[in-house]
C-alpha cells in the first residue's frame, strides 16, 4: 500500500472512531476524580496533541509536497477534534483544565508495563516525552522545502510514539468507556501513521531522530 493510500485509511479510521465518540458522551460512567487516570490523559494527551497540531499548521504552509500537505492537515484535522472533546470530558466532570499533580503522574504506581518506561516519565527539563522544544518549534518554522518536511516528520515520528504509551494506559486503567474508545483510536492511528512517515523519511534519505 502506497503512503497516500496508507494516510487515506488511517485518517478514515481516525475520523470513524471520533465521530462515534460523539455518540457516546459521557453519560452513565462515573465522574472521574481530580486524580484520576480518566483525568490526567485528558488533560496530558490535550497538550500532547496541541502541539502536534501546532506542527502540522506550521508545515503545512512550508512544503509544496502534496502528501505531507494531506498528512499534516489531517494530523491537524484529527487532533483537533480529540483536543476538543477531551476538554469537553473535563468540563462535564467539573475539572480544571489542569490538575494539582505534575504532569504524567496518572501513569505512575499502576503496575503496568510502560511505568519504567522513557516515555512514561517526564524529561529532565520537566516536559513530556515527545514534545518538540521551543528551539525545535522555531527551527521547524525557519524551514522550507524538503528540510521543512524531514524536520516535521521526524518531530511528528517522536511525539506520536511518545503519545501511545499513554493511550495505552488510558486504555487499560481508565475504567472510562468514552476515554477507552478514544484511546484505542489513538493507538491504532498513531501507530499506521508512525509506519508511513517512516517511510516517507526514508524516501528522502533520512531517519527518526535518536
Amino acid at each position: 500500500m502506497t503512503p497516500k493510500a496508507i494516510v487515506a485509511v488511517v485518517v478514515a479510521l481516525a475520523l470513524g472512531l471520533v465521530g462515534g465518540l460523539a455518540l457516546s458522551g459521557v453519560g452513565g460512567e462515573e465522574m472521574p476524580a481530580d486524580d484520576s487516570v480518566a483525568a490526567g490523559f485528558a488533560r496530558d494527551m490535550k497538550t500532547h496533541h496541541d502541539q502536534a497540531v501546532e506542527m502540522s499548521w506550521i508545515v503545512r504552509d512550508r512544503t509544496e509536497d502534496d502528501l505531507v500537505r494531506s498528512l499534516a492537515y489531517d494530523i491537524a484535522r484529527t487532533q483537533e477534534n480529540q483536543s476538543g472533546r477531551m476538554a469537553g470530558w473535563l468540563a462535564v466532570w467539573g475539572l480544571s483544565p489542569t490538575g494539582s499533580e505534575e504532569k504524567m503522574a496518572w501513569m505512575q504506581g499502576l503496575g503496568h508495563d510502560h511505568e519504567d518506561d522513557p516515555d512514561a516519565q517526564l524529561t529532565d527539563d520537566g516536559t513530556m516525552p515527545g514534545m518538540a522544544s521551543p528551539e525545535e518549534l522555531e527551527r521547524l518554522t525557519s524551514l522550507r522545502g524538503e528540510e521543512a518536511e524531514v524536520f516535521f516528520l521526524q518531530l511528528m515520528i517522536r511525539h506520536h510514539q511518545a503519545g501511545v504509551p499513554m493511550a495505552q494506559v488510558a486504555l487499560d486503567y481508565s475504567q472510562n468507556e468514552p476515554v477507552e474508545t478514544l484511546a484505542q483510536s489513538i493507538i491504532t492511528s498513531q501507530t499506521a501513521e508512525v509506519e508511513t512517515m517512516t517511510q516517507m523519511l526514508a524516501e528522502r534519505g533520512a531517519e527518526p531522530l535518536d
